[in-house]
């Protein structure tokens, strides 16, 4: 019987993927995870293996936006598409993203195992909507495991983080309207 080597081309192909907005490609073995290559090609230390089956959550990695399970998914399957993790946040550690420092001021990680997948979920929350509920960030985050916080904290750090987004990026007001200073609220006064 012959065994086939996994240097076979058979089990190889050539993968494109965008990865914290730089673009890789690589030739990868078919039945590589994608938790694997980010981890061991990528170097991207960040994407942490826990049960390795999808069930705890903490490998989760933004793709195309969305959070997926890098440890069930092949590399092969990011193939033409953007993957993010959470070394995308901020490479200097003294200017933190609106997300990282939430977390840090509001106590939102211990052990920081499940941290950089909650701190991807919580984008991909704040980027569909920022004003949450305690209960909606719940249930966010709900499919990430922590087995050090009791999540409370986490939950705080999220809505921090909604805080310290909305007043970076306040929403645009048109001229005049709702504003105390635009010349139409002037000539009534």
């Amino acid at each position: 019987m012959t065994t086939q080597s996994t240097t076979d081309s058979a089990y190889r192909r050539a993968v494109t993927v965008t990865v914290n907005g730089r673009e890789f490609t690589r030739d990868v073995d078919t039945r590589t995870t994608l938790a694997d290559w980010l981890r061991e090609d990528l170097q991207l230390v960040s994407v942490h293996l826990g049960c390795e089956q999808g069930a705890c959550g903490c490998c989760n990695v933004l793709l195309d936006g969305e959070s997926v399970r890098s440890c069930l998914m092949l590399a092969v399957q990011a193939n033409g598409h953007e993957v993010e993790t959470v070394e995308s946040l901020s490479a200097d550690p003294n200017h933190l993203h609106p997300i990282q420092d939430a977390f840090h001021e509001e106590h939102g990680l211990q052990c920081g195992f499940c941290t950089p997948a909650m701190v991807l979920r919580t984008k991909e929350l704040l980027a569909e909507q920022q004003d949450r509920t305690d209960e909606d960030v719940r249930d966010g985050i709900s499919g990430i495991l922590c087995r050090c916080t009791g999540y409370q904290n986490i939950v705080n750090a999220v809505q921090c983080a909604a805080r310290k987004m909305t007043k970076q990026s306040p929403a645009p007001i048109a001229a005049g309207v709702g504003t105390g200073d635009s010349p139409a609220s002037e000539r009534k006064a």
